[in-house]
């Protein structure tokens, strides 16, 4: 029979010691943004920027050091400007991609109704056609 471990004689995780090449960087991103939890991005851009340096991101951004650690805390709330900085800083692009669609959900697509309305910039130029490709 074995001995019971106690918790805290278990050693602490720290996930920026597995973060170590580009290619873990971009899947534990995916994983995060894929989860969608709030404030998990900003944990996350910590985590990567503290197995980069901090220090080195710090300088590559033009914010303090002290201010990265706050902003990229679990459950922070950075502003977008500051996640663009520390993600080229880190030499990471974050993208956008449609999102699958359900049956319940319906498609919107805004086209201009013409090259010369599109031009007036018109609210009342662009019509809407939603649930049906263009």
């Amino acid at each position: 029979m074995s001995k019971p471990v106690k918790i805290s004689d278990l050693p602490e995780f720290d996930m920026a010691e597995h973060l170590k090449t580009d290619a873990d960087v971009a899947e534990y991103l995916r994983q995060v943004l894929e989860d969608g939890e709030p404030g998990e991005l900003a944990a996350a851009l910590g985590y990567i920027a503290k197995a980069r340096g901090m220090s080195e991101i710090a300088k590559a951004t033009g914010i303090k050091r002290e201010a990265l650690y706050k902003a990229l805390r679990p459950n922070a709330q950075p502003r977008l400007e500051t996640v663009q900085r520390v993600c080229k800083a880190l030499g990471v692009k974050l993208t956008v991609t449609a999102a699958a669609s359900t049956a319940s959900a319906k498609r919107c697509v805004t086209t201009p109704k013409s090259a010369s309305a599109s031009k007036k910039n018109s609210a009342a130029s662009w019509p809407r056609s939603c649930g049906r490709a263009e």
